[in-house]
């Protein structure tokens, strides 16, 4: 099972993540402060990270760069209750794995979860 990081600025959202994953067997961490969120991922990698796109300090695609930079190989799905192209176009440009649309549809996580967990076991490649 994975180690996901979870960061939104509403608990309550964080929280509903947190306990389809944990039902799953993941250890879940929640933050809803990006720099607890970064901190957390300095001191301890993580295999997943769900980011809300929208966010008190800094936006979600913000978030996705610095972790990017701190832990490459982490998968990061984005997650947003105001989709647009503009917003995914960035998300997949830095880097993220995939893309969530609220209200979440439990079963959609779960599979992007777990896709994300079989990316970020793939051995890296090397040219």
């Amino acid at each position: 099972m994975g180690q996901i990081l979870v960061l939104d600025d509403i608990l309550d959202a964080a929280v509903m993540v947190q306990r389809i994953l944990e039902r799953k067997g993941h250890q879940v961490a929640v933050f809803t402060d990006e720099e607890e969120a970064l901190a957390h991922l300095r001191a301890s990698p993580v295999d997943v990270a769900i980011l809300d796109i929208r966010l008190k300090k800094m936006s979600g695609v913000d978030v996705l760069e610095e972790m990017k930079k701190i832990s490459p190989r982490t998968q990061v799905i984005m997650l947003t209750g105001y989709p647009t192209l503009e917003t995914a176009r960035q998300a997949q440009e830095w880097g993220a794995f995939d893309y969530c649309i609220k209200p979440i549809d439990k079963d959609e996580l779960e599979e992007k979860v777990a896709s994300a967990l079989a990316a970020a076991a793939a051995p890296v490649q090397t040219p």
